[in-house]
């Protein structure tokens, strides 16, 4: 048989953590246990065991009950290759070495078991207390992190200028940025006659803040899905 199918061969990797391409994230299982999006799965070889995640504690459930923020976790553990994918998004690959980044909990597909998570809120005084408060997943320790952007973004430095972006644009941020919330709330507003724009997240310091062209999709079922999900390797990111 002939076919142009062979640009599609299962791609090699010394890495727990691969890119099968753009879109199809492609983990190797050694005995350990990843954590990962629900119902993020499209295919596996091997022996691999799915159950629910949790919360992972009585604290992280109160928060994830309270705030909304983070995202349904399923563990992921046996031996073989597991490929991840969510609605066709970009999936990005980032090695954290004892550190730690800040993410939309929408946007983070999976991690693997050297990784912890908890959910933090943003600071931003007045302005914070305005919108609500704004939470998201702090991701830390060691091991890989793949996230999920919804088309191309773009990585801003925020040590050159005081950086703000939509709060459901900016996916994920180094450890060393500091956060506000920025509102600009005036008699427009109240009248509905504002921008639109009236929530912001600020980030000063050194560091950077990556960016999707897209204030999130509106999220489905997840249980029980199958979505095909998203590219690129985010190299030598300082914190």
């Amino acid at each position: 048989m002939q076919s142009t199918l062979g640009e599609f061969q299962e791609t090699a990797s010394q890495e727990a953590f691969a890119l099968q391409n753009s879109k199809l994230l492609k983990i190797s299982l050694n005995q350990i246990t990843i954590q990962a999006k629900l119902g993020s799965m499209v295919a596996y070889q091997g022996d691999v065991k799915f159950e629910h995640a949790g919360a992972g504690g009585m604290s992280r459930f109160i928060k994830k009950a309270v705030t909304g923020e983070g995202t349904q976790l399923m563990k992921a553990a046996g031996t073989g290759e597991l490929f991840l994918a969510d609605t066709a998004q970009d999936i990005h690959l980032i090695k954290l070495e004892n550190d730690q980044i800040t993410c939309n909990g929408a946007n983070v597909l999976a991690f693997d078991a050297g990784i912890d998570w908890d959910i933090k809120k943003v600071e931003g005084g007045f302005a914070g207390a305005m919108a609500g408060g704004l939470y998201n997943m702090a991701l830390a320790g060691t091991g890989w992190v793949a996230i999920i952007s919804d088309g191309p973004p773009v990585l801003l430095n925020t040590g050159d200028a005081p950086t703000f972006c939509d709060p459901n644009a900016a996916i994920t941020w180094s450890s060393g940025v500091q956060t506000q919330i920025k509102t600009d709330a005036n008699l427009k507003t109240l009248i509905g006659k504002g921008s639109g724009e009236t929530i912001q997240m600020g980030f000063v310091g050194a560091g950077w803040v990556l960016v999707q062209p897209s204030e999130g999709r509106i999220a489905g079922p997840t249980a029980g899905s199958s979505g095909s999900g998203g590219g690129g390797l985010l190299g030598n990111l300082g914190g």
